[in-house]
């Protein structure tokens, strides 16, 4: 019987061929949207999750209260690891690990140098390896890092550095000019779906700073991790963290320090923390692209409900006719299901070309490395066979049901209209689906808008022609920043140079408690910049009320600028009052010398921070060079051979502060392109479905039409008649579509402290963009159908 099925499903779809291509075209673009979308979903998911231990891994991460809120932080303070070592019984390992750059300079066996490059490296702890189970090649991952003095490099990195990685084992390389490091081990390379991506990792013992007993800072290059015990929860550390957290925070501030365990697998989807790895995102973003991948899926199942039904009629004599020979309706439904999942299946398999044809696109779009490999992820072939199912089963079911359900006599007799096929069901399938379409379009409008808002917007400083240079902060070093700023500001086309800890916007703040006008002890932590006398002027950073910071040679903050928003925090409105008022800060007691205009020091997702400007030499971390937009290139490279004279032995990097800015908003970014690119199949796939609807509908009106013609319509008149039904089907859409989009629109903008005004214009362009395309499609086909000869339709009446 499945045989006799089969073979008729094959004649009748090779019988239509017009309604068979739109149907596979329709369902293979819907479901290789949905393939795409689930590979990307699935390589997202499966960040950090190749660990044996990975449910009993958690990530120790900071969280501080204040009066004016509170603060998430991913590093922890320096003596905490080891603290946790001693006071948490229930933890089989805790391990710090401490992430920094680094240069790295390799000699070949005659001893000249071979590589010099600039390298993220990790100080690591022994026990980070018994709680994550990397795969060693060389060396004893228990004892490899105890020693001072020694680095484990992962197989790719040992092959750059010495040719062979069988080799590394006993080799040394040096780091930062500063020390010698043996190698004493070599794993395998660390697949790129982690959040900590180590190629270095130095022993602990090696790092200066491991001794620090500082509670009260904290370093979002230090990180903890904990490895519970079998059987332990971790709801069982409440009781033993309240204790540790009143024995080791005992310094009374205004803040109140708590600390929280993030599990291994919200490290990469949690938007309050970031890793080492760089590479995040949030799980209202994964959860958005479900939704688009559904709603292309409904609304390819939709248009092959809609072409279904209506090229149901044009079958109605084959039902009738199996009806009488002794089908029954179990039968038909079964026929006609079987149909569905052939079609299916061919449109899988043409999904499936697509889908190896667009991954490249997708990967390099993504900067991520996503396969479509049925033999490495068998979930892939999992989810392949719940969308055969899937679609079949919903797309084919109705047009089953009510063609089934036709009546023999109705049938035979050539009977059966539009209206017993479906006509008003299909009707509002049709507004479900253009209402989907307009949702995506607005939805993809406001988010351009938005972006658009955020590329224009001032942020209160200069971006523009501005590199951001990284100089080498040793004792040594900064004896040589006064000559080499000098030397730089002397190249024709070099406007101004500063040196500075950051750029006055920055992913990576440093906030920090502090004391205001000698007794009033702030509720809030101020956002700290360690900036020179000329980081005004190269920022163009607007003063308001007072000076500029004095030049100075000393290692310590003697004077501060502020900005408007901390003085609003105390009340005060007129920057005048605060000039003069002192500051304590570290330790240290200075007066308030100036006070500049907000600017955003941070993206447009978040309100302008409370701003300190001090000056501290052994602070600074780069050298920001304001230049000549017209003579960038001449400039750099000059700029380059001037460095290079004082640091030789150093590497040279840079970045722009406007390329900066622009990486603040990727996620956005990809998020436009991804609505752009998805709203286009969208509309595609509703065009394809209403031409084919259109071309039923004017197939079975065609003896009305030649009626009228005879009657004297003309062909106008004839247009509008098929065209009112749909218009009207696309307003109601319209309508159903605004107050969905509203809501979404309103809840995504409420993500940014600055944000465009919701204006009518998105709304209406996308009801423009509807109602073209349903008038030059219903239009066309329309027209083509008015021209009929009414003898052709008439003549065997």
């Amino acid at each position: 019987m499945f045989r006799l099925n089969l073979k008729i499903a094959f004649r009748n779809l090779w019988k239509n061929k017009g309604y068979t291509l739109m149907n596979i075209v329709g369902l293979s673009i819907g479901m290789t949207g949905c393939i795409l979308i689930f590979l990307f979903i699935n390589y997202q998911l499966s960040f950090d999750q190749q660990y044996k231990n990975k449910d009993r891994i958690y990530r120790v991460v900071s969280h501080a209260y204040y009066a004016g809120g509170e603060d998430f932080d991913r590093g922890v303070p320096r003596p905490l690891a080891g603290a946790m070592r001693n006071d948490f019984g229930m933890l089989e390992q805790v391990a710090a690990i401490e992430g920094s750059w680094g240069m790295i300079k390799v000699k070949d066996a005659e001893g000249n140098l071979k590589i010099k490059t600039q390298e993220k490296t990790f100080y690591v702890e022994p026990e980070f390896f018994k709680i994550f189970d990397y795969q060693w090649l060389l060396g004893n991952p228990a004892q490899a890092l105890t020693a001072p003095g020694t680095v484990a490099l992962s197989q790719k990195t040992a092959e750059r550095y010495f040719g062979d990685w069988h080799l590394a084992i006993g080799r040394t390389i040096n780091y930062e000019n500063d020390k010698d490091l043996k190698v004493t081990g070599v794993f395998a390379d660390v697949p790129e779906n982690n959040s900590n991506v180590i190629n270095i990792a130095i022993s602990y013992a090696s790092f200066k700073h491991r001794n620090q007993t500082r509670w009260g800072s904290v370093s979002s290059s230090s990180e903890c991790y904990i490895l519970l015990k079998e059987g332990v929860a971790v709801t069982d550390l409440e009781g033993p963290k309240n204790a540790f957290l009143k024995k080791y925070y005992v310094e009374k501030t205004n803040v109140r320090p708590d600390h929280l365990f993030q599990p291994l697998k919200d490290i990469h989807t949690n938007e309050r923390f970031g890793n080492f790895s760089g590479k995040r995102i949030s799980k209202s973003e994964l959860l958005g692209l479900t939704i688009i991948g559904a709603l292309l899926l409904i609304t390819a199942c939709i248009n092959f409900i809609n072409l279904a039904t209506a090229q149901s009629v044009s079958r109605s004599k084959e039902v009738g006719v199996r009806k009488v020979m002794g089908s029954g309706k179990k039968q038909l439904i079964v026929q006609f299901l079987t149909e569905t999942m052939v079609l299916t299946l061919i449109a899988l398999l043409l999904a499936c070309v697509f889908t190896e044809v667009a991954l490249p696109g997708m990967s390099a779009m993504f900067q991520e490395k996503i396969t479509f490999n049925l033999a490495a992820h068998p979930v892939i072939f999992v989810f392949l066979l719940c969308l055969v199912l899937f679609v079949g089963f919903l797309s084919g079911f109705y047009p089953a049901l009510v063609m089934s359900g036709f009546n023999p006599a109705l049938a035979v007799k050539n009977k059966v209209s539009m209206g017993n096929g479906g006509g008003m069901i299909r009707k509002v399938l049709v507004v479900i689906q253009f209402a989907i379409t307009i949702v995506l379009v607005t939805c993809t409008l406001v988010i351009l808008m938005q972006m658009k808002f955020m590329r224009e917007k001032p942020l209160g400083f200069n971006t523009s022609a501005i590199a951001l240079i990284n100089v080498p902060a040793d004792s040594l070093s900064r004896q040589k920043y006064q000559i080499l700023k000098t030397r730089i500001m002397a190249e024709p086309g070099v406007l101004s140079v500063s040196f500075c800890s950051d750029g006055p916007s920055s992913d990576d703040n440093t906030n920090n408690a502090f004391a205001f006008d000698g007794t009033k002890t702030a509720d809030f932590q101020a956002n700290t910049k360690v900036v020179d006398d000329d980081y005004l002027k190269t920022f163009d950073l607007k003063l308001l009320a007072g000076k500029n910071l004095t030049k100075s040679k000393s290692d310590t903050a003697r004077e501060y600028i502020v900005n408007e928003t901390l003085l609003k925090k105390f009340g005060i409105s007129n920057p005048q009052q605060a000039v003069g008022k002192k500051i304590q800060f570290g330790g240290i007691t200075g007066p308030v010398v100036g006070v500049v205009k907000d600017f955003n020091n941070m993206n447009l997702r978040e309100a302008v921070s409370p701003i300190i400007m001090i000056t501290r030499n052994d602070r600074f971390e780069l050298m920001a060079v304001k230049m000549d937009a017209q003579q960038i290139p001449a400039i750099m490279k000059n700029i380059e051979k001037i460095w290079n004279g004082y640091y030789a032995e150093q590497v040279y990097t840079f970045d722009f502060m406007d390329q900066r800015i622009s990486r603040y908003y990727a996620s956005e970014q990809l998020m436009g392109t991804l609505f752009k690119i998805f709203a286009m199949v969208i509309i595609s796939i509703s065009f394809i479905g209403l031409f084919g609807l259109i071309s039923f509908v004017a197939a079975q009106r065609t003896k009305e039409m030649a009626i009228r013609k005879v009657l004297g319509a003309s062909i106008p008149e004839l247009v509008t008649m098929l065209n009112t039904s749909f218009i009207v089907m696309i307003f109601l859409a319209n309508l159903i579509a605004w107050p969905v989009a509203y809501v979404l629109i309103q809840k995504w903008l409420s993500g940014y402290a600055y944000r465009i005004e919701l204006s009518i214009w998105p709304f209406a362009v996308a009801m423009f963009i509807s109602m073209s395309i349903t008038l030059i499609t219903v239009s066309f086909r329309s027209y083509k159908a008015a021209r009929t000869n009414p003898i052709d339709a008439l003549k065997y009446e």
